[in-house]
């Protein structure tokens, strides 16, 4: 594909982190972790040498000031921001636990994103010299106003004939406007050349088959099994996407995980090396670093199985990192491809 930026779009959040038992009121310390699906695959993409670019919307403060600053130290291209609104999209999550977990907490109602219209960003400007769109369904499960401004951003994309990838990120808490995922999800996905997700995230947000038998056991053959059903109805129902990756993660004992991927494109599944260890520290962003890796392949010209593998070793290694964003080098990834190596 023709060599450009890849722009992420999404919302910037912090990440506030308050432990289980309360400490954190004695201390007067809260530990927070600057965040936001979108932003964590263009930092991951900027660490790895791919020009990276972000869109979202600040207000104007010096918060924000400190924040683009903190980005820009990344490498990451912060001139698309927009500068709006008055606040910034916070969530609490108590440290290690899951993003679908029943304690996060949002508080991003009436931020500077969330505030968002269509007919503010000056897509001509945002999409100069960007070969790559990436944006996830949080954006979308925010406002109506937002659903829009992704349909828009869509259209300017096509228009300019960019890449476009989506991650079906299904957050529950988010989708309050009087809209279901599925009566928003298709119509942006059909402009989507690369889905990411799972195989409920399919069945909840775009309205593909979930065969019960196939995923009660959780048994491995029978989820690769789903994972070429989901991902041919998603082609034939979406004839602009080319490729459906999906991840497979699943608790292992007390504190671990098993962990694998499937990418499916030109009527083949590619699968990736199984990853299972029995302690992990942190699971947010770990699907953020798997959808960067696929970025990262595909931008390369990779070819799907090696682009596969590289993506899953980031997701992995980033179970092991305290950050929302990955820290982990390519080099290191590279190196825990072969030391899982089957």
């Amino acid at each position: 594909m023709a060599a450009g930026k890849v722009l992420s779009f999404g919302e910037l959040l912090l990440r506030i982190c308050p432990d289980g038992e309360g400490q954190w009121l004695g201390e007067n310390k809260l530990p927070f972790y600057v965040g936001g699906a979108e932003l964590n695959v263009a930092t991951a993409l900027a660490l790895w040498g791919v020009p990276s670019a972000y869109l979202t919307a600040l207000p104007q403060n010096f918060i924000s000031e400190q924040l683009v600053g903190y980005l820009q130290e990344r490498q990451i291209d912060t001139s698309p921001i927009v500068m709006q609104g008055d606040r910034l999209g916070l969530y609490y999550l108590p440290k290690g636990k899951d993003l679908k977990n029943a304690g996060v907490i949002y508080d991003r109602a009436g931020s500077a994103y969330a505030d968002l219209t269509p007919g503010t960003i000056n897509w001509d400007a945002v999409f100069e010299d960007v070969s790559w769109f990436h944006f996830s369904a949080i954006c979308p499960a925010l406002t109506q106003n937002v659903a829009d401004v992704c349909a828009e951003a869509l259209q300017a994309a096509a228009d300019r004939k960019i890449f476009v990838s989506l991650d079906l990120n299904y957050r529950a808490k988010l989708w309050k406007y009087g809209k279901e995922p599925v009566e928003v999800m298709p119509a942006l996905a059909s402009s989507c050349d690369l889905i990411m997700g799972n195989v409920w995230a399919a069945n909840k947000m775009l309205g593909m088959p979930l065969q019960e038998d196939l995923v009660a056991d959780i048994e491995k053959d029978k989820l690769l099994q789903h994972a070429t059903l989901t991902s041919e109805a998603i082609l034939k129902e979406f004839p602009k996407s080319k490729i459906v990756a999906n991840t497979f993660r699943f608790d292992h004992g007390a504190k671990g995980i098993r962990y694998f991927t499937t990418l499916y494109t030109q009527g083949q599944l590619h699968v990736s090396q199984e990853y299972v260890v029995d302690q992990i520290l942190d699971k947010v962003g770990s699907g953020d670093c798997f959808m960067a890796g696929l970025i990262y392949g595909f931008f390369h010209q990779n070819s799907p199985k090696t682009t596969l593998e590289f993506a899953t070793a980031a997701a992995f290694k980033k179970l092991f990192i305290e950050s929302d964003a990955t820290t982990t080098s390519v080099a290191e990834i590279q190196e825990t491809i072969k030391e899982y190596a089957d």
